[in-house]
């Protein structure tokens, strides 16, 4: 019993596969029944923030792959806007379309470790075979640009560290190609699956206002209703030259944020489909310095992750180092939330209602 004499206190994690990462559930239970879920958090805490502030302005960037590692594209195009912001920089149209388009790899190849990963909390493996075939496609096309398969480190002050290699626009549309089907057979496999539709369907409810309230992002806040798409709200890059639609379902339920997700992937895909033939002719960067120095100020960036909104805010002195920087992970946020969505629900469900935060420890703790 805890010290109220309310329940069973159990722990869950910080070493637990189904918290994807070392995270510390403190629960109490009453029977089943979820009557309070508190975090505990620190357990990968490497003071990226601080660290930030002794890196130059280009070397700062390539930390944040290792914040959130499965948007890490993502990261790094949050942190280049918000120099670009302070240097005032011009960045070149194609240069503008290349990190789209790897933004939208980026959000395919989370989304769908996601989708495995989600599956399997539920005790269905299969679809996290399915999910990593694809998945390992687009780690290939990134390898053969970028160099590498997961922190890229490819985006730069001024543009894109290399042009693009190239075969890529042939692999990206080979893999277009073949992804539109594999979205139709993710569909058959789980979405309509009736086991997976009562272990998500009404589970992990969260408001409209609660989600709002509670900061949510990304799919989670638009899955309660919440219009909050970064690209939408506040376009940057090429994302008001392309159409797309921002997918928000209004049940709050996990159903509801697996078909976000779901759709989302057709989103990205219709984003890429627009892109790929398109690719301007010209500079894949702009003319920097070699050291890059900040005006005094302060400085604001924002992108949308593949879990959400991810702020960059740097104070600068004007000196070659950023004076401070803040970093507004989607997944803090988003975690806030678990306690109030599991309450009431059983110990069963809280698998399902982790699985469809998408938690990326590293992300939150940072």
């Amino acid at each position: 019993m805890d010290e109220a004499g309310a329940g069973l206190v159990i722990n869950v994690g910080p070493q637990h596969p189904a918290t994807h990462g070392v995270l510390h559930l403190v629960i109490t239970l009453e029977g089943e029944t979820i009557k309070k879920i508190e975090p505990h958090l620190g357990y990968i805490h490497r003071s990226i923030e601080k660290m930030c502030e002794s890196l130059s302005y280009r070397q700062f960037i390539y930390v944040t792959s290792r914040m959130d590692y499965l948007s890490a594209h993502i990261n790094n195009h949050g942190c280049v806007l918000c120099v670009e912001k302070g240097l005032q920089l011009e960045i070149p149209p194609r240069a503008q379309v290349i990190r789209v388009l790897m933004d939208e790899l980026t959000r395919i190849a989370s989304h769908e470790l996601w989708w495995g990963a989600m599956a399997m909390d539920l005790g269905a493996f299969t679809p996290f075979f399915y999910a990593f075939r694809e998945r390992e496609t687009i780690n290939d096309i990134m390898e053969e640009t970028c160099g590498t398969r997961l922190t890229m480190n490819y985006m730069v002050p001024g543009g894109v560290m290399y042009d693009i290699h190239p075969n890529f626009q042939r692999r990206v549309k080979d893999f277009i190609q073949l992804f539109n089907s594999k979205i139709d057979e993710y569909d058959d496999l789980v979405t309509g699956n009736i086991i997976f539709q009562n272990r998500t369907k009404g589970i992990g409810v969260l408001s409209r206002e609660d989600a709002i309230s509670f900061g949510c992002t990304g799919p989670v806040g638009r899955a309660s209703g919440v219009a909050c798409d970064i690209r939408k709200l506040y376009p940057y890059e090429v994302y008001d030259k392309v159409n797309f639609d921002e997918i928000i379902e209004t049940a709050g339920d996990s159903y509801a944020r697996y078909l976000v997700r779901i759709k989302e992937l057709r989103q990205s895909v219709r984003i890429i489909e627009q892109l790929i033939d398109n690719i301007p002719e010209g500079d894949f960067q702009a003319k920097t310095k070699a050291v890059l120095k900040l005006p005094k100020g302060e400085f604001y960036s924002r992108v949308e992750t593949a879990r959400g909104e991810l702020g960059v805010y740097i104070v600068s002195e004007g000196g070659t180092t950023p004076y401070r920087i803040k970093f507004r992970s989607p997944g803090f946020s988003n975690l806030s939330a678990l306690d109030h969505m599991s309450r009431g629900c059983k110990i069963g469900d809280l698998m399902a209602i982790m699985g469809t935060l998408d938690l990326v420890i590293p992300d939150i703790d940072r």
